[in-house]
């Protein structure tokens, strides 16, 4: 499928022309939502954009699987192959834009690009929290630039922030909903108070879940896209495969309606937290005060918190999908890439935000070691049962802020809702299994976390 012919075309007078005036030539593997974006976005703003670089930036070659669909794009306005290894070593390409998605043909094609010189911008989040450590390093080797504002969160500039902005910082915690996919149907579940099932299936119906929403429903595209801001905002490694997934697929009607009612709302949110033994690499559903800022994010979008010893808490807010939107963050790394080309790469910022000598092995805190208040809901047999529950929990070791009765719901019998302080994850899995036995107990206890976010 990637081996016909790709069309010739010329570029002999430009490339004569010195780096620094000519313009900065890119060669596009995908042509999708995000590369059909960025194309337009780059002929329409074409006058702004090259004001920003000081040169121009145009697409000179582009690779597609459907090249019918794809010339309809560029009209004629940049040359077409159905090999993305093409685009990949061409001579007459400096920066190559993968968004095409996937993990193995993509790191392949990412790597020859590097190999023969050429940067690379991506909005790829699984690939670089796959294949990053390998891609960065054999970057640093060939003294390119490997850009990816747009894999964390579309239109939000967050990799610039915790890069360059917020630079003389030590980053405490990094927390946000960082899956619009996801934001929108617990948005729903709460608005309309409906379950899981009809909340995706309206979410699929109006295009912000695919058709198999495995990645986002289950955690793992936030995961990817943690990973990344974990290691700009600490210095480490990536480490995907240590962060702690959990998704959204179990959670319950009555769960969302239970956080309503003692004041909170249920987001998921991804979680990279610096502790003195190590690192919290998490991302599970948690209740959000209803009147914290991070609440009142609904529908597909996106907001991302950080917390900085000399900064403070900083938020950023914007979209957490759309063509275009993700098209702003793939042109503005390009913008750096043009204003950069040609100068030494220790000029530049590092990939991950601190150079490859400073970065730090930090640990990565297992499940049962990380504190933080929790939620429980616990099914009774008699509602005058609920005292019995704090009580048990008290003498296990967990600390209850508040109980009380779950408002009356069709179709479930009394539910205990419980607030816990801060615990370690450990001691309240055991204090639950020993709950879970007790005969006042009518069914399987559901717990989540709290998250304050505001220290």
């Amino acid at each position: 499928m990637y081996r016909d012919p790709v069309q010739s075309f010329e570029c002999e007078s430009r490339s004569r022309l010195p780096a620094a005036t000519r313009p900065l030539r890119v060669g596009m593997i995908g042509i999708g939502t995000v590369g059909s974006g960025t194309f337009r976005v780059l002929a329409r703003n074409q006058a702004e954009i090259a004001g920003r670089a000081g040169r121009g930036i145009e697409v000179v070659i582009v690779a597609a699987r459907n090249l019918v669909r794809a010339a309809a794009i560029v009209d004629g306005k940049a040359a077409l192959t159905a090999d993305p290894l093409e685009v990949a070593t061409h001579p007459d390409v400096d920066v190559v834009v993968e968004v095409a998605g996937g993990t193995r043909q993509a790191r392949d094609w990412v790597l020859a690009a590097i190999a023969h010189g050429k940067h690379v911008v991506t909005a790829n989040k699984a690939l670089l929290a796959v294949h990053g450590g390998e891609i960065f390093a054999a970057a640093r080797q060939r003294g390119v630039s490997v850009a990816y504002e747009a894999a964390v969160a579309v239109s939000i500039p967050i990799i610039k922030a915790l890069r360059e902005g917020l630079t003389a910082n030590r980053i405490e915690w990094v927390a946000g909903i960082i899956n619009g996919t996801t934001n929108f149907i617990l948005s729903k579940m709460r608005d309309e108070g409906i379950d899981f099932g009809s909340a995706l299936a309206q979410a699929q119906a109006l295009g912000y879940a695919e058709a198999d929403p495995s990645f986002d429903i289950e955690g793992v595209d936030a995961a990817h896209k943690l990973t990344l801001l974990a290691a700009n905002a600490f210095g480490m490694p990536l480490r995907f495969a240590d962060a702690q997934v959990e998704g959204i697929a179990a959670l319950q009607a009555q769960d969302v309606a239970g956080a309503e009612q003692l004041g909170y709302r249920v987001k998921l949110l991804g979680i990279a937290r610096r502790r003195a033994d190590g690192v919290e690499l998490r991302v599970q559903p948690a209740l959000v005060p209803a009147a914290h800022l991070m609440a009142q994010v609904d529908g597909s979008m996106n907001a991302i918190m950080v917390k900085a010893d000399a900064a403070g808490l900083t938020m950023y807010y914007g979209a957490g999908a759309g063509s275009e939107q993700t098209a702003s963050a793939v042109i503005a790394d390009l913008v750096d890439v043009a204003r950069l080309d040609g100068t030494h790469a220790a000029q530049r910022v590092p990939h991950l935000g601190f150079h490859a000598h400073a970065m730090t092995a930090l640990p990565v805190l297992p499940r049962a070691a990380v504190c933080s208040a929790h939620y429980l809901r616990v099914p009774l047999q008699a509602a005058s049962q609920v005292e019995a529950v704090g009580a048990l929990l008290a003498a296990r070791g967990v600390p209850v802020r508040r109980l009380l009765l779950a408002s009356a719901r069709a179709g479930h019998g009394p539910q205990a809702l419980v607030l816990t302080d801060a615990a370690a994850q450990g001691a309240v899995d055991l204090a639950v299994r020993v709950l879970q036995g007790h005969p006042s107990v009518a069914g399987a206890i559901v717990g989540l976390r709290v998250e304050a976010l505001g220290h």
